[in-house]
């Protein structure tokens, strides 16, 4: 059986932007504004981040776009990378699977080899 995945909790831009706030500007430390809040440490210093680095274009949006929302171009980049890994794959296997001929070849080459010595030793 398998279990459903609980739905990721969402935060409005203003209730990130207040938590960074009480992080930076209160006594507590990250660990007890993140408790107080109900949220991970680390999650608190993801937001930071990313406040940093994007400003007033940061927490756009609601995270991730789900995959019917994705655009077509995303989604080509996506099959592109999958197929790409794929490609590696059969490439290795393809490498794996001629050398392993090769050690076989060379196995049954060395057999016939032994064995007409052998036989020529016997008469």
């Amino acid at each position: 059986m398998t279990r459903k995945r609980k739905p990721y909790k969402t935060y409005t831009k203003e209730f990130k932007q207040e938590a960074i706030r009480l992080m930076e500007e209160s006594d507590k430390t990250p660990s007890e504004v993140a408790r107080e809040l109900g949220l991970r440490r680390n999650q608190l210093y993801k937001w930071k981040e990313q406040l940093d680095s994007k400003g007033d274009q940061a927490f756009k949006g609601r995270g991730r776009p789900k995959k019917e929302d994705q655009s077509d171009l995303s989604k080509l980049k996506q099959e592109n990378e999958n197929l790409l890994e794929e490609v590696e794959i059969l490439k290795k296997a393809a490498v794996d699977s001629s050398e392993q001929r090769n050690s076989y070849t060379n196995i049954l080459i060395w057999r016939s080899l032994f064995d007409d010595k052998t036989k020529a030793h016997i008469h």
